[in-house]
């Protein structure tokens, strides 16, 4: 994401602490015990997020949009594995939508819910552990949105003439039942149901569309593991551009002509052009590009007003129509894709991993095109009075994960690593850190492990200074 001031001011309690429906044991045929699985993933930060006793594989999502009354009538089925013997699980599934039917491998199954996101359901048997099981959830009315006093919007957000789904941190419980924890990704399918003359994108590349009377039906395919958090759904008037970037990456940008001053016809090849040229600078930098297809989306939200690294196609969310998002915002949100999306923290308190490469992408893309170096961005921001020293950039704490700490001086910290191994090691080591970790998640601690085995130097004392250290380093 890219932090924006009134995002960052507006904006294990382990596994153990959660006392939330705590288990008791059930036998079932075969002597076996089966216990519920734990409402929670074990994130400090977000107690309540994320579920225990399955993982989930693929969410297949279907849904009609209508923007007259702005509301869903949805579905979704859901593989999952069974981690334990399973007498109950939960899903997290917020606002006001209502469930009409739900079943567990075809078999009506009762359902509660509870505590602040809980969607309790409990099959009519147990589900053996290892077990491959779906379930199958219809429900429909209007989607709410998340404002939370200190992290902002996200969620399902109404725009002027449809939606758009950013998620981080929480919000995709707000549009469909999910296992929201960033450390079980998933693969997706989405069928959508519009308006003609609407069009709609989402994670991944399109899977064909279907006309029929006054609705079109879009479907998408996203076949690389998704962090929640990452899940995009963009309904509106695009003005859609699917193109190949030099290296023959797929490219699907659209554009909202709310977002771009009235009359620009341009708007929409300048902003897949830019779009290709960056990312094929970052494949240069940070390795193959991880997923099959990228892109981009320029949407007038007026009240969000910040970017989100949405696996595959960032979102470029403006508040009024105006240019469109530079090469170091670009530079930005696609950096995200290997740092944040190919690789994502397994909990939220190792944010800095997202932000700080983010970050330090703008930094390479201005040196490397004719304008500041990173050192310079470095010095100005060691000299700066606004630059956030007040907390551990390790450890931000759940209020202050979109502050200024896990930006600048994240970035701060890699230009300090960059000084410390040389340009050599620096760049062949941030091509090798989401190579080996492709698809997975990472913390603090494997990543500054990696990199002390990667260079063979004791980084120790650079990372507690910079990482895990309040306070102003000494240079």
């Amino acid at each position: 994401m890219a932090r924006n001031t009134s995002r960052a001011l507006s904006i294990a309690a382990s596994v153990a602490a959660i006392g939330l429906l705590a288990p008791t044991a059930t036998a079932y045929a075969g002597h076996r015990a089966f216990t519920p699985g734990l409402p929670g993933a074990g994130d400090r930060y977000f107690p309540d997020m994320g579920n225990g006793g399955y993982d989930a594989q693929h969410y297949s999502l279907g849904l009609k949009y209508d923007p007259g009354t702005k509301a869903i009538d949805a579905t979704a089925k859901i593989t999952a594995r069974a981690t334990q013997n399973l007498s109950r699980f939960d899903f997290d599934f917020l606002g006001p939508l209502k469930i009409s039917k739900l079943t567990v491998d075809g078999r009506k199954a009762s359902y509660t819910r509870t505590g602040a996101q809980e969607l309790v359901i409990t099959p009519d048997r147990g589900v053996p552990q290892g077990r491959v099981f779906t379930v199958d959830v219809a429900y429909s009315g209007v989607p709410k949105s998340i404002n939370d006093p200190a992290l902002g919007l996200s969620g399902w957000i109404a725009t002027h003439d449809g939606a758009v789904a950013l998620s981080q941190p929480f919000g995709s419980a707000t549009w469909y039942p999910v296992n929201d924890t960033t450390h079980d990704k998933a693969t997706y399918d989405f069928t959508v149901t519009v308006p003609n003359g609407l069009k709609v994108l989402a994670n991944g590349v399109p899977a064909g569309e279907r006309t029929q009377g006054a609705n079109t039906t879009f479907r998408w395919v996203d076949r690389q593991p998704t962090a929640s958090e990452l899940v995009l759904m963009a309904i509106g008037h695009f003005d859609v551009r699917d193109t190949r970037t030099a290296t023959g990456l797929r490219n699907i940008t659209a554009v909202d002509p709310a977002s771009v001053p009235a009359g620009d016809k341009t708007a929409a090849d300048e902003f897949n052009k830019a779009t290709a040229d960056v990312i094929d600078w970052e494949q240069k930098l940070y390795g193959r590009f991880p997923f099959s297809a990228t892109g981009g989306i320029s949407v007038l939200a007026p009240d969000v007003g910040y970017s989100l690294e949405t696996q595959t196609r960032p979102v470029y969310a403006r508040r009024t129509a105006g240019a469109l998002p530079s090469a170091t915002l670009l530079s930005h949100e696609l950096g995200h894709q290997w740092f944040g999306d190919e690789v994502t923290p397994y909990v939220w308190q190792h944010i800095w991993l997202n932000e700080g490469f983010a970050t330090y992408s703008e930094w390479l893309y201005s040196e490397q095109h004719g304008g500041e170096t990173a050192q310079q961005h470095f010095d100005e921001a060691y000299k700066s009075s606004s630059t956030d020293w007040s907390g551990k950039v390790a450890d931000p704490g759940r209020d202050h994960i979109f502050d200024d700490l896990v930006y600048t001086r994240a970035a701060m910290t890699l230009h300090q690593l960059r000084r410390a191994i040389g340009d050599t090691a620096f760049f062949a080591l941030v091509k090798a850190w989401p190579a080996q970790h492709r698809y997975g998640n990472d913390t603090t601690a494997e990543f500054t492990a990696f990199a002390q085995r990667y260079t063979h130097k004791d980084l120790r004392p650079l990372f507690q200074a910079w990482l895990y250290t309040a306070g102003k380093p000494a240079l």
